[in-house]
């Protein structure tokens, strides 16, 4: 199998909310991306059922800004009994504490699940990779990338492995962010459980271990 290469993503926007778990009501985002929300992005530009992405590093290259916003949100959700929602009994407004003005730059690998990496059919490694390439050089996606919430968009830029050493360097803070959602575990389909990691910022860098990890509780 050839040897697997780290890709890198510039993403950006206005707002972020990387909601943590532990907030019932109010929507309260994480300091900074989680590893879960890094890897959707990878997953909007190329998702196959073939490749699991694995975000390594995760790079904060403006300070943190936090915003207050009260918003109106929709408590009810269509079903087969109650197939239309009247906004005014099911509106409620709420108050969310966001990032403002975000960018990051995000590293991953991705790897064939199961056979896939012995399958003389399509489901080749370096298919998949120039296929990523290609897409996220021309600022293709299958659905609009976004930042931990789906109303918060995020542009993104591929970057070449020779464009890194003069790309903008990462804030120059560390920071205990404590225990922050890594992902979902999902071997067990029909309960899938939250895996979380103790983040630290050092230099304006998250290192991400991977799943496997002493360092990833379930």
């Amino acid at each position: 199998m050839p040897s697997q290469e780290l890709f890198c993503l510039e993403v950006s926007g206005d707002f972020a909310c990387f909601t943590r778990p532990e907030m019932k009501v109010e929507r309260v985002s994480y300091d900074v991306m989680t590893p879960s929300a890094a890897r959707a992005i990878f997953e909007a530009i190329l998702w196959k059922p073939a490749i699991r992405w694995q975000i390594e590093k995760i790079e904060v290259l403006k300070p943190i800004r936090w915003i207050n916003i009260r918003r109106n949100e929709v408590a009810g959700v269509a079903s087969q009994r109650k197939t239309q929602i009247f906004i005014e009994d099911e509106r409620q407004q709420r108050a969310g504490l966001f990032l403002r003005d975000v960018s990051y730059r995000l590293y991953a690998r991705f790897h064939l699940l199961g056979d896939s990496e012995n399958d003389s059919s399509e489901n080749t490694y370096p298919k998949f990779a120039e296929m990523f390439k290609r897409r996220a050089r021309k600022g293709q996606c299958f659905n609009q990338p976004y930042l931990g919430t789906r109303e918060f968009s995020a542009s993104f830029r591929y970057i070449e492995p020779k464009q890194l050493t003069s790309e903008t360097s990462t804030i120059d803070e560390d920071r205990d962010l404590g225990w922050m959602l890594y992902d979902m575990d999902f071997s067990n389909t029909d309960n899938p459980t939250p895996m979380f990691f103790h983040a630290q910022l050092a230099q304006g860098t998250i290192i991400v271990p991977p799943p496997e990890s002493e360092d990833v509780r379930r």
